[in-house]
């Protein structure tokens, strides 16, 4: 599907951002490690998230839809097969997780995704989990992944770059060990697994960027899935972007380890307002306002970037209509997301009239430019990048023809009618 944007005039309103896919992820894996019954309230609809209740579904989890996003997972009959075939379709989350919480069990499981999935790299959780004692057979460390799951010993591992995927497969592998297992990061990544496991009683802590996990039984509990800030991001730029404008955002989740795009929006000089915080399940939630902005440029890099690494395509749209130049260091990981969003991104960019620039690890944008438009963009079959070109053609002077939009739901089905409510 081939989709036209046209400038837009100003938006105004408020919107229920869709749930967050990390969470609904966690909810549905968690409740099938608890032998018992759980409710998931605001369950993520996008694909990804559909592969991740499918998995558990095979793995013997009794599914059934109360109501829209509201599920029951009853996983009394989980795991009581000896040999399992699991598809995670696009979601990279879920191969790699599944691969911590498998490994430690001893069944035979073979993990594969579709053609985009199985070209990208898993060696990142393979060699930790291997050292651990797993078994693995795969195709130079991609998809198909065949693990032998067996009974495994605890580590010490410092990961060599902060990733909650990595952190959080180590963490469920270790979930299902006996001894302490532990994760040392550079940097802080998003905490939604410790959370959620130290909710649902796991023997888990953390000091600082390590976390230690012993062998534990969780507690079946209900779990509410709050809005998704990497999507609500989208809105958040093209609010302080597009002239005339003032939204409300509405149950976003504002845990900290995820609220690196408002940190840089406000440090950029952007008119946010947080409502109404609270905590639900052990995770922060609120309503975010903001207002078209007046924004001045920054550096972005470091400790932070593992808290915004979702975020930086449409960090990038947001520095082209900020005074100086925007840079960002420190984001190589960026190259092995669904497509190389740092050259994709800035191939497509380039083409509606953005200043930026290409470097090994991010980019440089030279902002406070008006951007031309009239072109025809790709998305490279990833849903970041069409919604980041999405929000960039709001401020174009000439419309923009993003082809193949609909990889959008991959993650945000409900994106194009959520931000047309606001025209």
């Amino acid at each position: 599907m081939d989709i036209l944007v046209n400038k837009s005039q100003g938006l105004k309103g408020e919107v229920v951002i869709p749930s967050d896919k990390s969470i609904s992820h966690r909810s549905a894996m968690f409740s099938a490690l608890t032998g018992g019954v759980c409710e998931v309230h605001n369950f993520s609809m996008g694909a990804d998230c559909i592969s991740t209740l499918n998995i558990i579904k095979e793995l013997g989890c009794d599914i059934e839809f109360i109501a829209q996003k509201h599920i029951r997972i009853d996983s009394k009959n989980a795991f009581k097969k000896d040999r399992y075939k699991l598809d995670c379709g696009n979601s990279g989350t879920s191969m790699r997780l599944f691969s911590g919480i498998l490994a430690s069990r001893e069944i035979e499981s073979t993990l594969f995704g579709d053609e985009s999935l199985n070209k990208r790299p898993m060696k990142r959780v393979i060699l930790p989990l291997e050292l651990m004692g797993a078994k693995f057979k795969h195709n130079d460390y991609k998809a198909p992944l065949i693990i032998q799951g067996t009974e495994l010993f605890p580590i010490d591992y410092k990961t060599p770059i902060a990733s909650a995927q990595v952190k959080s497969c180590i963490l469920l592998a270790g979930l299902n060990t006996v001894g302490e297992t532990k994760v040392t990061e550079p940097y802080i990544s998003r905490d939604h697994t410790e959370r959620m496991l130290k909710y649902l009683e796991a023997d888990i802590q953390t000091n600082g960027n390590t976390t230690k996990i012993k062998k534990s039984k969780l507690v079946p509990k209900n779990l509410n899935v709050c809005g998704d800030i990497s999507s609500a991001a989208f809105f958040m730029v093209a609010a302080a972007i597009v002239p005339n404008s003032d939204i409300i955002i509405k149950n976003v989740g504002l845990n900290p380890t995820r609220t690196g795009i408002i940190d840089v929006m406000q440090q950029m000089g952007a008119d946010i307002q947080i409502l109404d915080k609270r905590l639900e399940c052990n995770e922060e939630v609120g309503d975010v306002r903001i207002r078209t902005s007046d924004l001045k440029s920054v550096t972005i890099e470091g400790a932070i970037i593992p808290r915004l690494i979702d975020e930086l395509p449409v960090i990038a749209v947001l520095a082209s209509q900020a005074n100086g130049t925007t840079i960002v260091k420190d984001a190589s990981d960026l190259r092995n997301k669904e497509s190389d969003r740092i050259k994709c991104l800035v191939t497509e960019l380039k083409k509606i009239g953005v200043n930026i620039e290409e470097t090994p690890d991010g980019f440089v944008v030279e902002g406070k430019k008006n951007l031309i438009g009239g072109a025809e963009v790709e998305c490279y079959h990833d849903h970041r990048l069409a919604m980041s070109l999405y929000v960039a053609g709001l401020i174009c002077q000439k419309p923009i023809c993003i082809n193949e939009f609909q990889w959008v739901d991959i993650s945000f089905p409900e994106f194009l009618p959520l931000m047309q409510s606001l025209f």
